[in-house]
């Protein structure tokens, strides 16, 4: 008996072009990071104005999104996917033409104003053309571009930094990205299904509907949590890991490329499980993990570096499982009428509370001379206990999204 397929031969190519696109995305957001190294000292700038180039994207992405969401259900969503991709490579085209500390800066912020509203348009695709019953997979394959960036992207990029200079990194994303331009142009379809609902809406009174609506709080609630967990941890993982667990500069790539690969193959799998046994499951597991490990590897002294990458890819286990069920759950809650801006905002969201919390976590660990990181353990436990309180907010938009479900079927 010849078994049904999930996807169709269109839906694969739209989830494949959607994580390249992400990819795309993450790594110019990404790379920027280990360029540090190469561009403080060539154009001669501390490290707080290289923390502005790096919180700049963030911050203008998050204030673009939410400026954008009134008009996010307006357009067709290829055309609006389109216009903000376009305006990303520009972007990132004046990051690579940058040769002053002001130039780059504002490319940064320029670049982010359209890269930050990328990714919710996509989350608004995935919603307009797949049912709720397999967007975890979908979610699962989408993933996987944030496991690329980092074991694929980043070695070319910062090998190509180290051969031909910095701007040659942000050249390769400009080169990639207009390939993946063309295809889009040529390939996807019109997806303006949601233009009837929107007809006639004021574009103004549509974002302040959408930010007050007390089922979309709920929401944006549990994403600034869910947000916390990650960026409070992530901008300080490869010191901590260098100065206080003893890995090695030369074991750095290592630990990242390998917890890379298990992260791909985890993603489609945990993507499946969300759809079989159900999101919230998934959630919770993956929370339980990513509780247990942030409090064992946070405390951790100098410790082998297998030990260190076994723990390492099991908490990211936990925190792609949280990732995943989590997007596919929020997916089913909003209306047809207002995906886009919903999307949009939760986006915002995401990124200005990323930016904050590492901010947060920049007061509560400090460096000493030595180079060892102190009050680690102290930022694991806000981190748990903002896992804890996602899980509680999770429960509450299972049943609604469970009641959404209901209503459109």
């Amino acid at each position: 008996m010849k078994k049904e397929r999930v996807f169709t031969r269109y839906q694969v190519f739209m989830i494949a072009i959607l994580a390249f696109i992400q990819f795309t995305v993450i790594l110019d957001f990404m790379v920027l990071s280990p360029l540090g190294a190469i561009l403080i000292p060539e154009m001669n700038i501390t490290t707080a104005q290289f923390g502005w180039v790096v919180s700049g994207y963030a911050f203008s992405a998050g204030i673009s999104g939410i400026l954008a969401a009134g008009f996010a259900d307006k357009f067709d969503r290829k055309k609006l996917l389109l216009f903000f991709y376009v305006g990303f490579l520009i972007g990132t085209g004046l990051c690579a033409s940058a040769n002053t500390y002001p130039m780059l800066l504002a490319a940064r912020i320029f670049t982010g104003v359209f890269g930050g509203v990328i990714g919710s348009v996509g989350f608004a695709i995935i919603t307009d053309i797949f049912e709720l019953k397999v967007r975890g997979r979908v979610m699962g394959f989408t993933q996987m571009a944030f496991a690329a960036s980092q074991i694929l992207g980043l070695p070319i990029g910062l090998y190509l930094a180290n051969n031909y200079g910095w701007h040659s990194s942000f050249w390769m994303i400009v080169i990639v990205g207009i390939l993946v331009g063309i295809v889009m142009v040529w390939k996807i379809r019109p997806i303006n299904t949601h233009l009837e609902a929107n007809k006639g809406q004021n574009p103004i009174k549509h974002l302040f509907s959408t930010i007050s609506n007390p089922d979309y709080i709920k929401v944006f609630l549990a994403t600034t949590l869910l947000s916390t967990g990650g960026f409070m941890l992530m901008p300080f993982g490869s010191t901590y890991g260098i100065n206080n667990l003893g890995i090695t500069l030369e074991e750095l790539p290592l630990l990242y490329g390998i917890t890379g690969v298990f992260t791909i193959v985890f993603g489609p799998i945990l993507g499946k499980m969300s759809d079989k046994y159900g999101r919230l499951k998934v959630f919770i597991f993956g929370t339980v993990l990513g509780i247990i490990l942030v409090g064992i590897y946070t405390n951790l002294g100098v410790t082998s570096f297998w030990v260190i990458l076994v723990l390492n890819i099991i908490l990211f286990l936990g925190i792609n499982a949280r990732m995943i069920a989590s997007s596919s759950l929020i997916t089913a809650i909003p209306d047809l009428k207002d995906r886009g801006a919903f999307m949009s905002i939760n986006s915002s969201v995401s990124q200005i509370s990323g930016g904050i919390a590492s901010a947060i976590a920049g007061l509560i660990v400090v460096q000493r001379t030595d180079g060892f990181v102190e009050n680690y353990p102290l930022l694991g436990g806000v981190v748990i206990v903002s896992m804890i309180a996602s899980g509680a907010l999770m429960f509450g938009i299972n049943r609604l999204a469970e009641k959404r479900t209901k209503e459109q079927s």
